[in-house]
């Protein structure tokens, strides 16, 4: 079988075009890709269209969140080429109502080309594709302000992906190293000394030394008991790729714990430098997940075994959690008081704050309002974003 010929057939061009229209929609495709794309091709044949899309899905789609864009894709594409673009333009959210046409060989758009009167056929309309453009910006306002425990499987996806693009800046303290500054208090005088070199031995501007500045560091609790599930591995991708940003100084040192019945410790998952990657691990460390909510128990393991993430009373710790503890509550509040002693700051962070009219009566809520600096909510991307300004707001009550 012959797939690129000129003379024969040019699927091989339309292959080449549908992976760039999968780069334009956000799925990582290169030319390798593209190339084994071919060959499956190849293998496979073309008398069954669900072999080829099943061929062309298993070398062109590494990640699985990229799966249903690539089938949706496929379907279009492969029925009507020239309905991509509509398509393309219903799932980028920046597109600004048409995506822009796929580039082909020219003998490509001369075939998919209306032909002309007189050409041998009788001129007809062109064919008029709408869509129900599911992603519209109401649309994506709509998911902005959703609950993640309400949304369903594709739009979990999605909320997931706008998610990994939200910034965390954590809050900046004095450090103890100086660097040559405007407003510094102390004299630089190597600098004085080397400016006096240039100007004779004459001493005409006594430069300063300030004091560097760098983010507190992050200890984070995540909760992933049953009630938690549907946030927890939304807020995983989300902190994965808020730390992600460590080079750019936009938040310092981090430390994520997992914790249901008992702590786990995820710095192996979160060395991943891909967040899908970090999830795979997390997912085969949690051996509890979905499970029951012993806090207590998971913040003595923390001091018994982890109490060295604490730097020196300047840790800023964020428990993820809904308050819905099984244990003791007064073991409970022993660990809560020498985990405030600790840190800078404890806060917590309840997705039950959805609820206007929420008040922390359980045991365990009760103790972890009682001794936490602050309670914020994180349901919705909107509350996300506004994260890093109510920790900064916390930090200066």
């Amino acid at each position: 079988m012959q797939l690129g010929d000129a003379r024969t057939g040019k699927l091989a061009d339309n292959i080449a075009g549908f992976g760039r229209a999968l780069r334009r929609a956000g799925v990582r495709v290169d030319s390798a890709r593209i190339a084994l794309a071919t060959d499956a091709a190849l293998l496979v044949g073309l008398e069954r269209r669900e072999d080829l899309g099943a061929a062309l899905e298993a070398v062109m789609v590494g990640r699985e969140q990229d799966r249903m864009v690539f089938r949706e894709l496929f379907d279009a594409f492969f029925r009507d080429p020239g309905m991509a673009n509509k398509l393309l333009a219903q799932m980028l959210p920046q597109g600004e109502g048409k995506a822009e046409p796929v580039k082909r060989r020219p003998r490509v758009q001369e075939a998919l080309a209306p032909r002309k009167p007189g050409q041998g056929q009788p001129s007809k309309p062109d064919q008029e594709m709408r869509f129900d453009a599911a992603m519209t910006a109401s649309e994506l306002q709509r998911l902005r302000h959703a609950d993640f425990n309400g949304l369903g499987a594709d739009e979990y996806r999605l909320v997931e992906r706008i998610a990994r693009d939200v910034a965390l800046p954590v809050p900046t303290v004095p450090a103890r190293r100086t660097r040559p500054g405007l407003n510094g208090s102390r004299p630089h005088w190597p600098g004085a000394m080397h400016e006096a070199a240039r100007t004779g031995g004459e001493v005409l501007r006594l430069p300063r030394r300030e004091r560097r500045r760098q983010p507190l560091p992050l200890l984070v609790l995540l909760d992933v008991s049953g009630s938690m599930e549907r946030y927890a591995r939304l807020l995983l991708a989300f902190l994965h790729a808020a730390t992600r940003h460590a080079e750019g100084g936009r938040i310092g040192h981090c430390d994520v714990f997992a914790f249901g019945t008992h702590l786990t410790d995820l710095s192996a998952a979160f060395r991943q430098s891909d967040t899908d990657a970090m999830l795979a691990v997390a997912s085969a460390a949690i051996d509890d997940f979905a499970g029951g909510t012993r806090l207590g128990e998971s913040l003595a393991m923390l001091r018994a075994r982890h109490s060295r993430r604490l730097v020196g009373r300047r840790t800023l710790v964020l428990l993820i959690t809904d308050g819905l503890d099984t244990g003791e509550p007064d073991a409970l509040a022993r660990e809560l008081e020498w985990l405030r002693l600790h840190c800078r700051r404890l806060l917590w962070l309840n997705p039950l704050l959805r609820f206007s009219g929420y008040e922390p009566l359980a045991r365990g809520a009760a103790q972890l309002h009682r001794h936490a600096h602050g309670m914020l909510a994180v349901h919705n991307i909107d509350t996300l974003e506004q994260l890093a300004a109510s920790i900064a707001a916390v930090m200066d009550r």
